[in-house]
């Protein structure tokens, strides 16, 4: 049986918490071997230690082209590791990178690309995996229709990445052509050493209730104090509150963190499509018929103005 090939994808050369989740993921699924593919520029060094997560070979494209995300180049390498190693399926977090990549592999390949799957199981020799439709009013079960390898995206935070040791055999993936006709010449970094809600465990998000830009001082304080990621509603983007990089939504970033708090924001539909498979929710609203409370797990009916601030300090005295 044919194994599973995993797009590892990395920040200046540390492996991404997703491509661990999607590696771990492969290893628990693989009728044969795990491959990894890892691109970029000096990064062989981070590729035996993708052993650690269930790969046994990692096919790397170490090239100063390719230091920079290049749909084109990196396109083109994770289809030669696909030729050398002939998975049956080729697996990508479904960050930004990986849902602007996977399609364009599967295009290369002539095959169909399964997105923002959050379950993905055995059936025979095929995989069967279970995505949200509807703004995530309904799952839809989905495969190949037999065609491989199957090109599949996996929602963030919901697989979990499992530690079981080894080290990965490094391969050099040679003679690629790399005809690059976009260049990316820089990438500015705006984080400011924040975390990404993408990938973060815990999420403070904060909605049009905020009143106001200088208001995410409050949500930002929560956020620090529980270790936590800040991110809104679009209302809030749109009105210039906050970069859209933090947003959460359907026109954002889906997210599943184990903890999400949703301060002042309603629950438009479209918020939904994008945190309602967060392990546990907490909604802060003072209209008590507000949609976030349909799906939060727990709600406070009040003031986020009154209610934020003591939260941050409970949580500092337990935080010791």
């Amino acid at each position: 049986m044919a194994g599973i090939l995993v797009f590892i994808e990395q920040r200046n050369s540390d492996i991404r918490k997703a491509s661990l989740q999607a590696l771990s993921q492969a290893r628990r699924l693989a009728g044969g071997e795990v491959a990894a593919v890892l691109v970029g520029s000096g990064v062989a060094g981070a590729a035996p230690g993708l052993g650690a997560y269930g790969a046994a070979k990692a096919y790397v494209a170490d090239d100063p082209n390719l230091a920079l995300y290049s749909a084109e180049g990196y396109a083109e390498a994770v289809a030669k590791a696909a030729a050398a190693t002939s998975p049956e399926a080729i697996l990508f977090a479904g960050t930004a990178m990986g849902r602007d990549l996977a399609p364009r592999v599967a295009a290369k390949l002539g095959v169909g690309a399964l997105a923002d799957v959050v379950s993905l199981e055995r059936d025979g020799d095929r995989l069967v995996a279970r995505r949200p439709v509807y703004s995530g009013k309904a799952f839809a079960t989905v495969d190949a229709g037999g065609h491989t390898p199957q090109v599949v995206t996996l929602r963030p935070n919901v697989f979990a990445a499992e530690e079981t040791g080894g080290v990965a055999e490094v391969v050099t993936l040679d003679g690629l052509a790399l005809a690059i006709r976009a260049v990316v010449k820089e990438l500015v970094d705006t984080g400011g050493g924040e975390i990404d809600v993408a990938e973060a465990d815990i999420i403070v998000s904060g909605g049009r209730g905020l009143k106001g830009p200088e208001n995410f001082a409050l949500i930002r304080s929560l956020a620090e104090a529980l270790g936590g990621a800040v991110g809104a509603s679009r209302a809030a983007v749109d009105a210039g509150w906050i970069a859209h990089k933090h947003q959460v939504g359907q026109t954002g970033k889906v997210v599943s963190p184990s903890l999400y708090i949703a301060a002042g924001i309603s629950g438009a539909i479209q918020h939904l499509a994008g945190m309602s498979s967060s392990k546990v929710i907490v909604a802060i609203n003072k209209d008590p018929d507000a949609p976030i409370f349909k799906i939060a797990d727990y709600g406070i009916v009040g003031d986020l103005f009154a209610v934020i601030p003591p939260m941050v300090e409970e949580v500092k005295k337990l935080a010791g």
